[in-house]
């Protein structure tokens, strides 16, 4: 991950690692944001290109924990490089201060509670001969550290409730309510992390009730490889979906003590309907997608 000050208060993150919708672009901003004293409209955030330094694929729950974490880490250092430059530059108002005591507030370099005035981090900087062709930047790295014997749980933890509602006529279910409970460590932003967590539901239920790939056991090929054979949960197949989260400050489990939270409200999701609908109808379905036939099969057996 490179972090790059820019001029006019301004700063650039950048990583080759891409947002698939999940809030990759705003939570990069505000995790910089928060340690340069920037908000994070004025933080630009480059993606997708593999020029840029290297980053995990978006999947399985690694980006925010990596690139967020590297992030903190190359955000941080770089807060440390200009504060070292400006206690040791005579013509500074903050030389021979503090330099772990130096906060960056608003593209100012500043002493919280003392009498010197505040720096101008481009002044600091142009002195030093960075601008357009020479960028003040820095590059953090995050690897996770080696599983241990005896090492703490990581993991994000989760539960899942539900109703439905089974037409035994026609086998047919119906999720009326589903709520998430979920522990995945620190929430970077409420609106994308709510949006991930009912989205991964709305995805179990897909695995629950709908999807399937058919195989031709002639050819060996897919039957229903298109959207309109293959069936996914629609507006219509949704009712009642949230998800709410406990507060957990985990300090072991990166840098900014997140956790993974794209699959695990995913993977509890098929056992709760499951469950729901044996106590609906007294049949065991074992085998996904709970379908129409095999529930009116269980039903007249």
């Amino acid at each position: 991950m490179r972090v790059r000050l820019l001029s006019n208060g301004r700063a650039e993150v950048a990583t080759a690692g891409h947002d698939i919708g999940t809030g990759t672009y705003t939570i990069l901003a505000q995790i910089a944001g928060d340690i340069l004293g920037l908000p994070p409209d004025r933080i630009a955030v480059a993606l997708g290109d593999t020029l840029l330094p290297r980053s995990p694929t978006a999947g399985g729950s690694t980006t925010a924990p990596s690139v967020g974490s590297a992030t903190h880490l190359a955000a941080r250092e770089a807060k440390r490089q200009l504060a070292r430059l400006a206690v040791a530059d005579s013509r500074s108002s903050l030389f021979g201060a503090e330099a772990d005591a130096i906060e960056l507030i608003d593209g100012w370099l500043t002493l919280p509670g003392a009498s010197p005035q505040p720096e101008l981090i481009d002044d600091l900087l142009h002195r030093h001969g960075y601008g357009p062709n020479r960028p003040f930047e820095v590059e953090g790295r995050y690897a996770p550290p080696a599983p241990r014997a005896n090492s703490r749980s990581i993991h994000g933890f989760g539960a899942q409730f539900c109703e439905v509602r089974v037409d035994e006529d026609l086998g047919l279910v119906r999720v009326e309510r589903m709520l998430g409970i979920f522990g995945v460590g620190r929430v970077l932003n409420p609106k994308t992390a709510r949006s991930q967590l009912v989205g991964g539901m709305i995805g179990g239920i897909g695995m629950a009730l709908l999807e399937g790939t058919w195989i031709d056991p002639r050819f060996g090929r897919f039957v229903n490889a298109n959207m309109a054979d293959y069936l996914v949960p629609v507006n219509a197949d949704i009712r009642n979906v949230d998800a709410i989260w406990v507060d957990e400050a985990d300090p072991h489990v990166n840098e900014i003590g997140v956790k993974g939270l794209g699959e695990i409200p995913i993977v509890g999701v098929a056992a709760a309907i499951a469950n729901a609908v044996y106590n609906a109808s007294g049949v065991r379905v074992r085998e996904l997608p709970i379908t129409s036939e095999k529930l009116l099969d269980g039903l007249q057996r």
